[in-house]
């Protein structure tokens, strides 16, 4: 059973960063094309960041480009997202999923205070 299964939230400071991991099984992500999303309390899902399958293609949202790096190893089948100088408006849940969210994972809460 395929299964993305996400971590590395947590609670950071304005200007700090955090990486999150999207660990995959049951599935290659390195023959897939992975996207971020993340979705703040009571808005809708917001696209952050795209990678094709061959990772050498990653696209990002205007509001994290040059902030955030998406990156992956195939190694591990796990795919990262990078983030840095977060601002409070980064705050949500970040999920990993396949293309047109046919697989997703649990999510993980990133929260941007001091």
């Amino acid at each position: 059973q395929a299964q993305l299964v996400e971590s590395g939230g947590g609670l950071v400071q304005p200007g700090g960063s955090l990486r999150l991991s999207c660990a995959a099984s049951g599935i290659n992500l390195g023959i897939n094309r992975v996207t971020w999303v993340r979705q703040a309390p009571g808005k809708e899902l917001e696209w952050v960041s795209d990678m094709d399958s061959s990772g050498g293609n990653i696209w990002y949202a205007d509001v994290v480009k040059g902030r955030f790096t998406m990156s992956r190893d195939n190694a591990k089948n796990t795919v990262y997202l990078q983030m840095n100088s977060l601002e409070p408006e980064d705050s949500g849940v970040y999920y990993c999923q396949l293309p047109g969210g046919t697989l997703r994972g649990q999510g993980t809460r990133v929260t941007v205070s001091s």
